[in-house]
């Protein structure tokens, strides 16, 4: 069975078939589902699915582009919210550089403090980077960030990156980019990894696969990305979904 680590159900883009997708997900081979933290409000409502559905878990955090919006309190809340037993991570959090805002050294503090909450917690983090590489490296060193595990997720550097993100205890989390014509960079670091180092993702309903690339993405996809992965690796699908299933239960310890 697929485990899609890194989704956003909860996202509007889901109101309207919300539930029918999701009664249906076990049906269609997909057994386990993290449903992913970007603000306040979503850290809030993935608790909420988790504790509807009992296939999905939530993590809890502020995407770096909704940092503006954190302060001490805040954190203290994240704090509660990881406490759950139904949260397994700390994320989406990181270094967004795409954008101009929010600040950069802005970004730095949150994303060092909330390192600092998984690691209190003794949870893993789920890391966001865009256009972000060397300060993110550098923040993951300097606090020691894979201490409890974690995945840099929607991988999008170098192969030399990934393996920097590996010694430090880091998954390489990958979706429906490797099926992209100009997804090289991602194919090149699955190609020169072991599975034993890879989960798989949506990050729905972002980045679907082709042929869908375009549409609103979902868990149902996610063949496709197996199948482009066990092409590159050279080995049969079932053994993609069977390694990567047992990484993300790892990880995430379930």
């Amino acid at each position: 069975m697929i485990f899609d680590t890194h989704a956003h159900y909860d996202d509007e883009a889901f109101d309207e078939d919300r539930k029918e997708l999701l009664s249906s997900m076990k049906a269609s081979g997909i057994d386990h589902i993290v449903n992913i933290g970007a603000n306040m409000a979503s850290s809030r409502s993935s608790l909420q699915l988790a504790h509807e559905y009992d296939f999905i878990y939530a993590a809890v955090g502020v995407h770096p582009s909704d940092t503006e919006e954190l302060d001490d309190g805040k954190i203290e809340e994240l704090r509660s919210l990881s406490r759950d037993e139904r949260c397994v991570a700390i994320g989406e959090i990181g270094l967004d550089y795409y954008w101009p805002e929010p600040d950069r050294d802005l970004q730095k503090v949150w994303f060092r403090k909330q390192i600092a909450l998984a690691k209190e917690e003794k949870l893993p983090v789920v890391i966001h980077s865009r256009d972000a590489a060397a300060d993110t490296l550098n923040i993951l060193k300097e606090e020691n960030a894979g201490v409890n595990g974690g995945v840099v997720h929607c991988f999008s550097y170098s192969p030399e990156v990934a393996k920097q993100c590996v010694d430090m205890g880091l998954y390489i989390g990958v979706g429906g980019v490797i099926t992209f014509k100009n997804g090289r960079k991602l194919k090149e670091t699955v190609d020169i990894l072991p599975l034993d180092n890879i989960i798989i993702e949506t990050d729905c309903p972002y980045l679907a696969p082709t042929p869908h690339r375009g549409e609103r993405n979902c868990s149902f996809y996610l063949p496709l990305v197996v199948e482009t992965i066990a092409e590159i690796k050279g080995v049969s699908g079932e053994e993609v979904i069977r390694i990567t299933e047992e990484n993300a239960k790892k990880m995430y310890r379930l």
